[in-house]
């Protein structure tokens, strides 16, 4: 498995000298880093199911799991919130876009796309799958993070009757976390298609017209990461975020290869259990953090929006800066369940809250595939701590097994991507009382 990521970052290499070498065939190379992320993709349905029910199912009492999830919520709401508005800070700092003169053929692009954006009553609708079967077809997370809570609950309350359904989940996730394992030795493939087509597309004309906002993006998620998230973490478990973001490389070259946090989903959750936080946080913190939790995309909307703004000579008053932090608030929230949820979210709040400066979107389009590569990495960094510290805060975080995993004494199985070793403990004992195996342990 070291091999394999040394190859992904050859590839990574190979595909920006091809990239510039010979655009015309990199673009054509687009389908490899897309289908890599397809299959990484058709599996996350599975593992999120798996993952909640058998974290729910072995909880004694339901009031547990929702402190839990309320916890992750008003965090998130929180931690979003500062996001969007140090993307404000920044952007009235930079000024970017001053003196620019937009190519309204490049802007008209972004009709087609505020037509994926979506209104807070969609969007509430839509966490309901339309069936029970249809929540693991239509890659909606919140859908799946539904049926997943529902049948959760539902084996929690069937008690020693459910033992075997929990069983057989358990040997279907094992399965599951295989397959994935198997798909990830298309990695190197997969990456030097993603950054070939990009490079090809873009070249360094994109690069150099928008290097303001580029640049100020990357150095506001880096003051953010490090910053805030390194501080929050400290303080509330002790825990060095250097240490913690060390732990996940592979995880950042995965997602900076394929420029999609999504790819590094299942991969969280496994090495969140591994490192000592509980089943039933994992479970309920990760995937709803990838839907409400997404510090990344916040920071961008808020700069991205000042940029288009003052692009087309249309500053925002401080007045319409407020509004439209309170509106990003809401709207950032339906991120994760629009395909390329930064551009088309920025849209289609453009759209619906100031329709007059849409037409800006179309020239972030050039580079809005490397400043995605930033969006994903500070959300995921943002989704890993929010694991941390909710599973302290709710005394379900194993720390002696933390700092065993941080010192290399208790290594990640990348082989099967799970403890097999957590469900070899008896499951009852002779006189009928449950043992149950800790998923950390």
């Amino acid at each position: 498995m070291h091999y394999l990521y040394m190859a992904v970052i050859a590839a990574v290499v190979l595909g920006v000298i091809v990239g510039f070498a010979a655009p015309g065939l990199a673009k054509e190379l687009k389908p490899l880093g897309t289908g890599f992320v397809n299959l990484i993709k058709m599996m996350i349905s599975p593992i999120i199911f798996c993952t909640i029910v058998l974290g729910i199912g072995s909880v004694a009492k339901a009031a547990k799991v929702g402190k839990v999830g309320l916890l992750s919520l008003g965090y998130f709401l929180l931690m979003s919130t500062f996001a969007l508005a140090i993307g404000l800070v920044v952007g009235n700092l930079l000024h970017p876009g001053e003196g620019l003169h937009l190519d309204p053929a490049a802007a008209a692009k972004a009709h087609t796309q505020a037509e994926g954006g979506e209104g807070s009553v969609d969007f509430l609708l839509g966490i309901i799958p339309t069936s029970f079967g249809s929540a693991f077809t239509e890659g909606q997370v919140l859908q799946t993070l539904l049926v997943a809570l529902l049948a959760g609950f539902a084996v929690q309350k069937l008690g020693t009757k459910g033992e075997p359904i929990r069983r057989g989940i358990e040997h279907i996730q094992r399965l599951v976390f295989r397959i994935l394992a198997m798909i990830m030795w298309a990695a190197p493939v997969g990456a030097f298609g993603a950054i070939a087509a990009v490079v090809g597309e873009t070249g360094w004309g994109a690069l150099r017209s928008l290097a303001v906002i580029m640049i100020g993006f990357y150095l506001t998620c880096l003051v953010f990461v490090f910053g805030v998230l390194g501080s929050v973490l400290w303080l509330g478990a002790r825990i060095n975020i250097f240490t913690l973001l060390r732990y996940l490389g592979r995880e950042f070259l995965l997602i900076l290869s394929t420029s999609s946090s999504e790819s590094a989903l299942p991969r969280l959750i496994a090495k969140m259990e591994h490192l000592g936080v509980s089943k039933p946080v994992v479970g309920i913190t990760v995937p709803t953090g990838y839907s409400f939790n997404l510090d990344g995309t916040a920071i961008y909307l808020t700069m991205a929006t000042l940029f288009i703004a003052t692009a087309q000579d249309q500053p925002l008053s401080l007045g319409e800066q407020i509004s439209l932090l309170l509106f990003m608030i809401i709207a950032s929230k339906g991120a994760a369940g629009v395909s390329g949820a930064g551009i088309a979210t920025l849209a289609g709040g453009l759209q619906s809250h100031r329709p007059e400066l849409v037409d800006g979107v179309g020239f972030i389009l050039g580079i809005d595939r490397f400043m995605s590569e930033a969006r994903a990495l500070t959300n995921f960094a943002g989704n890993a701590v929010a694991t941390v510290l909710v599973g302290t805060w709710t005394k379900e975080f194993d720390r002696e097994r933390a700092n065993q995993v941080f010192s290399g004494q208790a290594p990640f199985d990348e082989a099967t991507l799970v403890d097999d070793h957590a469900s070899d403990a008896p499951e009852a004992s002779d006189d009928g009382q449950e043992k149950k195996a800790v998923a950390h342990v």
